[in-house]
């Protein structure tokens, strides 16, 4: 419920309020009256907070009042109209003479045609608010410089009401404030535009580079308010900010591969195998469930994994242990391709589709970063711990250099993997090996890699980013992996679509 109007005498003997300091905050005094806005104690404490907290808005505000006395309410009036769920504007002749101009900055502002989309990513969001007015400095700027002479002529209007001392503002003041803000008008509707504009691409940007990197927008609001600003900020200003659009395509369409995929595929039927899939299971071993003497048999076969099952070529069925993604960093992944994308983009936004794709499953995941044999980095994110999203930028971000070697990530893969099974007894990881080289392995390293491959039952998926020989047949690469491909456009994310099937 809206708080009541202040009295009269609270306003007279100000010609406005006065210019805030570093350490004064702009909430709109003279409540009804240089406020334009309509907003409850709990909005203008919403602003208080978020002003406090936002060094960039207190440094907007202290460049304003320098010049502009009445900067403090209406940084405060922008912030609550994209920040309340319905906002609503005084009456007009509600306002102090000196705010009228005010009031007419929110009203255009409100009517411009991209309010409402701007409005829909900050309504209860009071960063997002914040940076909408941070977004319009610009604009409100300009407009404030050129309407300078009629907010003079409004304040000294303002002044001679008050010296007045009438209950109304007299006949001259009145009409020498309505002619100034007649005159301002046009100029304000097209300043009004073009920071509403300005606004509503800001804050969608912002919206889609964190819905690009799995940032929800739950997240978002329980995030403090510092590090959500330098979130963004790193994410808009290093050089992550040109793979957003490369990772949201990664993860919208690994979002419909899940939607495609079944534990068991039918596939087309081969034949009959031995197994414990009662999912598969012939109709001849079934029918002895329906039989009492030969129930305690049928237990006893699905126990030793010995019932006959219908066999089909299909895709394979899911993993349960870790995925593990071994991401090349090499100096020749800085190579570009089509548009203009690294084959390091490529190959790390496949990485984070597989850590949603993990996490979606209820797996751990693990990315190993590596180049040569003395650079390796492990990024470990648990299923049953939240994601942070600094950790996973950090993966994202680091990059080695230098030769490569497979024999060091696949090797701290196994040990990831040996670790898992010794400790909760889990089979079936994924590991997807994704590079530009090809090198060697020992003889030894192989036989020891095929007996560990053998005993945890692991899967290894292979991707050669922009490098057709190291996929050849006969290479390191084929060798190591049960299925391999080649990338070659970098633009492309459906190249590793049917990993996120069978992963």
């Amino acid at each position: 419920m809206d708080e009541a109007p202040s009295g009269r005498g609270e306003a007279q003997g100000r010609a406005g309020p006065r210019p805030p300091g570093r350490a004064d905050i702009p909430v709109p005094v003279r409540e009804g009256r240089t406020a334009a806005v309509v907003a409850d104690r709990f909005d203008r404490l919403t602003w208080r907070d978020t002003y406090e907290q936002s060094a960039a808005l207190r440094e907007l505000a202290d460049d304003l009042s320098t010049r502009h006395d009445c900067a403090a309410d209406l940084l405060a009036d922008a912030f609550l109209a994209a920040y309340q769920a319905r906002p609503r504007l005084r009456e007009r002749t509600e306002m102090a003479l000196s705010r009228r101009l005010n009031h007419q900055v929110i009203a255009s502002l409100m009517e411009s045609p991209d309010f409402a989309e701007l409005h829909r990513e900050t309504a209860g969001d009071p960063y997002a608010a914040a940076m909408a007015v941070l977004a319009q400095a610009t604009a409100l700027r300009r407009l404030l410089d050129g309407t300078r002479h009629a907010q003079e002529r409004a304040e000294r209007a303002d002044r001679a009401q008050s010296a007045a001392a009438e209950a109304h503002p007299t006949q001259d003041a009145a009409q020498d404030a309505a002619q100034a803000l007649a005159a301002a008008t046009p100029g304000i509707r097209a300043a009004t535009r073009l920071a509403g504009a300005q606004a509503a691409e800001a804050v969608r940007e912002e919206a889609a580079l964190m819905r690009a990197w799995g940032v929800g927008s739950g997240e978002l609001e329980r995030m403090p308010f510092d590090r959500r600003a330098r979130l963004a900020e790193r994410l808009r200003t290093s050089r992550l900010a040109a793979w957003a659009e490369l990772i949201g395509r990664f993860r919208q369409m690994a979002d419909g591969e899940r939607a495609r995929k079944v534990e068991h595929t039918s596939g087309e039927l081969i034949g009959v195998t031995l197994g414990d899939d009662l999912s598969r299971v012939v109709p001849s071993e079934l029918a002895n469930l329906g039989l009492p003497a030969l129930r305690a048999v049928f237990a006893a076969r699905h126990a030793a994994g010995q019932l006959m099952l219908y066999d089909s070529e299909g895709e394979q069925t899911t993993g349960r242990g870790a995925v593990i993604a071994c991401v090349d960093t090499s100096h020749s992944m800085y190579v570009e391709g089509p548009g203009g994308v690294t084959r390091e983009a490529w190959a790390k936004a496949c990485a984070l589709a597989l850590l949603d794709q993990a996490r979606h499953g209820g797996r751990d995941f693990v990315g190993i970063l590596f180049a040569a044999a003395d650079k390796l980095q492990i990024f470990r994110f648990p299923a049953d711990e939240a994601a942070d999203i600094d950790r996973v930028v950090d993966f994202a971000e680091t990059f080695l250099g230098g030769g490569t070697s497979y024999q060091r990530p696949l090797s701290a893969a196994l040990e990831l993997l040996a670790e898992e099974y010794d400790d909760a007894a889990r089979t079936r990881g994924d590991i997807v090996l994704l590079t530009d080289d090809e090198c060697d392995v020992t003889e030894k390293w192989m036989r020891d890699w095929n007996d560990a491959k053998h005993r945890l039952g692991f899967r290894v998926f292979g991707l050669a980013v922009g490098a057709p020989p190291a996929a050849e047949a006969g290479s390191v690469l084929d060798a190591l992996c049960d299925n391999l491909r080649v990338v070659e456009d970098f633009t492309d994310v459906h190249a590793a679509a049917d990993l996120f099937r069978v992963i």
